[in-house]
């Protein structure tokens, strides 16, 4: 089994990184995969106390590994879709759907719910790792737009447009406190937090390069309602950074807030998204209207009664 490191695991310790992938089952196996050198990592023996980091690949023989167990749904996904060609798949994401298989996670995911009810995305080789159609992602408990590649072409032009800043992400969300300033940019690199490797923070070892700009689009009593674009899309982004201001997500209890306004889920949607196409290059904009558990949190938020 060869698996590459991606950003979700970066900082992570070897020994909890391989015992969440399913075929090897615990932390103690891997401990002991380790300990008898059959691991490696960019072709050198690891040790247990090694932190991975992105771009670096794991090997473990095959011959060490359990049997990978069954994965099946039947029917269609539970998800809209708001625009599809050829060459691209935007979906609309609900609120606690993961994008994507990852160690650890056991449940199915929106690729594997896609690709069951027949639609053809990217296929990737990775067997631990398996991302086919992924160009960009959403956290679990964020809802909205999200596109998705059906073939490598696409899937290379749409990462492009993404590093390249030419496709364009637009999130709402809804933030304790009233904010000073109209509108504002943030600029501070975040990476697995040195306190809780759960969690992303500016306190960190692995420091990333990430930039969050916020417009102001309506003051409510005790919240405000912003517009956010990225110029960078690391893990909870735009959550790690609301908070580092000291305006965190309304009901986000990851990051220290609890829930109300009867949410259950953080108060962050991705309402729209532009990129070039990959084939032709012509400009795609997909725009997703908040679901409702949102609009109706929204309401609540117009009517809280400010703290005296």
């Amino acid at each position: 089994m060869k698996v590459t490191v991606d950003e979700d695991f970066d900082g992570q310790r070897i020994d909890r990184f391989l015992g969440a992938i399913e075929r090897i089952g615990s932390r103690s196996r891997a401990e002991k995969l380790i300990e008898e050198g059959l691991v490696t990592i960019d072709g050198r023996p690891a040790i247990k106390s090694n932190k991975v980091r992105n771009g670096f690949v794991i090997e473990v023989p095959d011959a060490e590994l359990a049997e990978p167990a069954p994965r099946t749904y039947e029917g269609k996904a539970p998800v809209d879709v708001l625009y599809e060609d050829d060459d691209v798949l935007v979906v609309d994401k609900p609120a606690g759907m993961v994008v994507h298989p990852a160690p650890g996670y056991r449940q199915l995911t929106l690729v594997e719910l896609l690709a069951a009810g027949g639609v053809n995305l990217a296929d990737n080789d990775d067997p631990v790792m398996y991302r086919p159609g992924v160009v960009h992602r959403l956290d679990k408990n964020t809802s909205g737009v999200m596109m998705l590649a059906k073939n490598h072409l696409a899937q290379r032009q749409l990462q492009l447009a993404l590093r390249e800043r030419t496709a364009k992400r637009e999130y709402l969300a809804l933030v304790n406190g009233h904010v000073p300033s109209r509108a504002g940019r943030v600029e501070a690199p975040i990476g697995r937090d040195s306190r809780d490797s759960t969690k992303r923070s500016i306190d960190t070892d692995f420091p990333q390069e990430a930039i969050t700009h916020f417009v102001i689009q309506e003051v409510l009593p005790t919240t405000t309602l912003l517009k956010l674009k990225l110029e960078t899309g690391r893990t909870h982004q735009i959550r790690v950074h609301l908070q580092a201001i000291d305006h965190p997500v309304v009901a986000d209890e990851t990051y220290g807030v609890s829930p109300e306004f009867g949410l259950e889920r953080q108060f962050l949607h991705a309402a729209r998204l532009s990129f070039p196409h990959p084939r032709t290059g012509e400009p795609v904009e997909v725009a997703c209207p908040l679901p409702e558990e949102l609009t109706v949190a929204l309401g609540e938020a117009r009517r809280a009664q400010p703290d005296r």
